[in-house]
Order: C-alpha cells, then structure tokens, then sequence
C-alpha cells in the first residue's frame, strides 16, 4: 500500500520509491520506545513530589518539605532522591554501549524487542518495590531499556526512511517522547491523591512497554543492517516492501557499497576515533546531545512539578502546572513533524536556542526578583506568568533542540561507524542527564535563580555552534552525507583527503 511517491534524491542519481505503510508504520511501533522514553521522564518529577512516596521512601525529605522556615531553594534537596531519578541514566549508558555492538551484530528489530522486555521487567519491579533497593533496581532495569530502545529507534528510523520525509518520520520518537511525558502528568495528577498512588504512576511504564513489545513483532529489519549482515536477498525483499516498488537496484547497490566498506572495518570504535573523516560528525553528533541537555530541559521536564511547589503551588495545582507544559510540549512537536523536512534543520535549531534564552532570562529574573529563601512567592500572579515563559520555552525546545539532537546524530555516520558514532551520542545524552538528574536540586539550593542564567548562555553557545559549525542535512541520502555536506564546509572539509 503506498500512500505517496517521492523521488529520493542524492550523489546525482535518482532513487524511485514511494512512502509506503510499511515506512510510516515501522517508524510508529519503533517510535514508541519514544513513548517509554517520555514516560520516565514525565513521572519521576510528579512521583518525587507525592507525600505518599516520600513518606515510604524519604521520610526526611517530606519532614524538610513542609518545615514552614524551609530554605525554598533547598527543599528537595537530597541526592537519594535524585538517584532515584538519575540511576536511570547511568544504566542506559553501559545499556546503549551493549546495544552499539548487539544491534550491528543481530540487527536493530531484537535490539528494539529487548529494550521493551528490559522496561516491562522495571515497571514490575517498581509497582512492587518495598524499599528503596528494589526501586533503585527498577530504575536499572528502565536504564537498560531506555539504553537500547534510544540506541536503536532512531538508527532504525533513518535505515528505513526516504530521504524527504526522514526528519518527519525521525522526529515521531520525540513526538511520542512528548506524549509520554504527557501522559505521565496526566496519570500523576490522577494518581496524587490515591493511597500508593505512586505505585501506579511508576506501575504504569509497563504500558507502552507493552506496546512495543507487540508491535516489535510486527516491524521490519532494515535493508541496511540485513545487508550489512550478508543477507542480500531478504535486504531486496524488505527494500521492495518499504519503496513500493520492484527497481530497487539502484539503492540496493549505495547499500551494498556501504556494508562492503563497513564490513572490512572490524574495529569500529578505533576507526571512529582514529580516522579523520569521522571526526565531523563525530563531534557535531556528541556536542547535539550535550546541548540538547544543557538547554535546561530536564529542569522542568523531570521536576517541574517541585519547581511550581518550590514557588508556592499546592501539590494540585503545580501538578495541573505540569500537565498543560506537556501539552505544549506535544502540540509544538507536531509543528517540528510537519515543518523539519521543509524549512530545514538549522532554522530550527537557531531560532529554537534564541526563544529558549529569552525564556530563561526572564524566568530568572523572576524568580530573583519575587522568591526569597523563605515563604511562597507574595505575587499571585508571578507562578502564572512563570508558567506562561516555561510554555513558552517548552515550544521553543520541542520544534528545535529536543527532536533534532535525536534526528541529526542518527543520520550523519556513514554506515561503517554508524552505531558506534550514534552510541556516543546517546552516551553524551545519558550522562548529562545523569548529571542533571543527579545535581539539579543540590545546585538549585546553591544557586538558585542564577542557574537558570546558566542555561540562558548555554543557549547563546550552542545557537552559535548551529549556525557556524553545522551543515544542513535535510534531504541528503544519509550514505551521500559526506560527499554532499562535510566535504563541502568551510572547517570540516579540512579532515577529509583531497583527492
């Protein structure tokens, strides 16, 4: 069934194919790792600021959290409570380093199975847990299906896409990261007020584990990694399937070229590190995610809802705070799906890095202006307007850093280094968001309004680094992306052999 005819275009050939049902819908059930993803994210800030789960588990946080003469800033401030969040994080590095081997090894569709049985088995773990090393092991479970699932979803989406819809179709793992962490405040705000509450929040990960479980069965192998693996015939069967087509003689050979120079490469680390031409990606890859991360983000994605406590809401109310910054999240995601592909990567990287270091200046300001170190905020109307920039600043990151730092890092290795280019770059997520996850309330209570300063320059940084130092991809055939792009800028260019 094709839905659309597209001629793909790059290096000067024309590749015939269309976007097929098959394309959109193993780029949907791969793209619900997303959705784990997001999920994670969005429950652990509303779960750490329930009573019930503090009591069961940080006793002393909750008794710190309701002393009237409480340093604001310092509330939360304890690093068994952020472990919580973050030990999550250091389990999906060692998990996506594994996954970097494994999936060249056996492909990316039993990757992308097991990251759903990895996160099924910490959900389980979790809505059981009855102290706090059963739900630190949950957490490391999670990590080892976040580690897979973000290792390969967006490996698998770029292998299978055509050309001129790749950003579109990519982007679906960050629209349905958005939905997860949508869900999950919804189901937090469900969840407040029950007893154990907690537990069905964090019960509730099994879900699009599930999800993507079932669908797993239902998805293709890329023609990339089937070939790469010497299985040409089934690599040309799935490649009629995916273009619609019978002339995939054309792409089948780009492939077939690729996977010869990829095989004789048996050393993949070395030969990222060590071979000049990777450099630029490998660079323009790492440095994505680490901005991506150091916009602030996960400020407000994993602990928005203490954030809006710490300015004086109620429980409720920074919970209902939280839910309408996720709807913002998912709807501006959308826009991303719907544009990437047509004003182009760095237009949104650009633009996205600009509204962001409006947003946290004025935040900022704010909160240097009307939170003192102790008691709520007097101004009923500064939490509203907080919540206003926060959305505003939300939309500006989910167009622009937030699906794109997962985007471009998956489509700019030449197939060769691919996962173990790609692995860096999601190394480079996971440990910022450890750090973050790990120190964020600890510098808070430091640093207060002045961290979100932080970001603000932060932004400022990486908008320059998109505008000087990052080629434009969209459109490019991902095995044409050197010749067409790399050797063609004015710095990079420099790290490849002149012929």
């Amino acid at each position: 069934m094709a839905v659309g005819v597209m001629d793909i275009e790059g290096g000067g050939a024309s590749l015939p194919g269309k976007t097929t049902f098959q394309v959109v819908m193993c780029s949907i059930i791969a793209a619900v790792g997303g959705l784990m993803f997001g999920y994670d994210i969005g429950i652990s800030g509303g779960v750490t600021s329930m009573d019930t789960f503090l009591l069961d588990f940080f006793p002393h946080v909750y008794e710190k959290k309701h002393r009237v003469h409480e340093n604001n800033y310092c509330k939360f401030d304890d690093q068994l409570l952020q472990l919580f969040t973050s030990s999550l994080y250091l389990a999906g590095i060692f998990a996506s380093f594994a996954a970097s081997f494994l999936c060249r090894r056996f492909g990316r569709k039993p990757i992308i199975m097991s990251a759903s049985i990895f996160f099924l088995l910490g959900a389980i773990l979790n809505y059981f847990a009855r102290d706090l090393g059963m739900l630190i092991g949950g957490r490391i479970l999670l990590g080892f299906g976040i580690g897979f699932g973000n290792q390969t979803v967006p490996l698998f989406i770029s292998e299978i896409a055509p050309p001129r819809i790749r950003g579109g179709l990519n982007i679906a793992f960050q629209l349905l990261i958005t939905i997860g962490i949508l869900a999950a405040s919804f189901v937090n705000y469900l969840t407040s007020t029950m007893k154990n509450g907690w537990r069905y929040s964090l019960g509730g990960a099994a879900v699009p584990a599930l999800i993507l479980l079932i669908g797993s069965f239902f998805i293709h192998e890329t023609p990339a990694s089937l070939i790469e693996r010497g299985k040409d015939e089934e690599g040309k069967k799935v490649l009629r399937k995916i273009r619609g087509i019978d002339n995939i003689e054309l792409e089948f050979n780009e492939i077939k070229r690729a996977t010869e120079i990829s095989n004789k490469v048996k050393t993949p680390f070395k030969e990222l590190f060590t071979k000049s031409e990777n450099r630029p990606p490998l660079v323009c890859g790492t440095l994505l995610q680490f901005f991506q991360q150091f916009t602030g983000i996960n400020v407000v994605m994993f602990y928005a809802p203490v954030l809006f406590q710490t300015m004086g809401s109620g429980n409720n109310a920074s919970l209902v705070s939280t839910v309408v910054t996720n709807g913002v999240n998912a709807l501006a995601t959308v826009f991303a799906v719907i544009m990437v592909d047509r004003l182009g990567r760095k237009f949104f990287l650009v633009e996205g890095a600009t509204q962001m270091m409006a947003t946290q200046i004025t935040i900022g300001a704010l909160l240097l202006k009307y939170l003192h170190l102790v008691g709520p905020i007097t101004s009923h109307a500064v939490p509203l307007i907080v919540l206003i920039l926060i959305c505003i600043y939300v939309s500006g990151f989910a167009w622009s850093w937030g699906p794109l730092g997962w985007l471009i890092p998956s489509e700019i290795y030449q197939l060769e280094v691919r996962t173990s280019g790609y692995f860096c770059a999601v190394a480079m997520n996971m440990v910022c968001t450890f750090v973050i996850g790990q120190f964020f309330l600890s510098a808070l209570c430091r640093f207060r309004s002045g961290l979100f300063f932080f970001f603000a320059v932060m932004n400022v940084i990486m908008g320059l680094f998109a505008i000087f130092f990052l080629p434009e991809t969209r459109g490019v055939p991902i095995e044409d992306m050197a010749e067409q792009r790399w050797k063609k800028h004015w710095h990079w260019k420099k790290y490849f052999k002149q012929n």
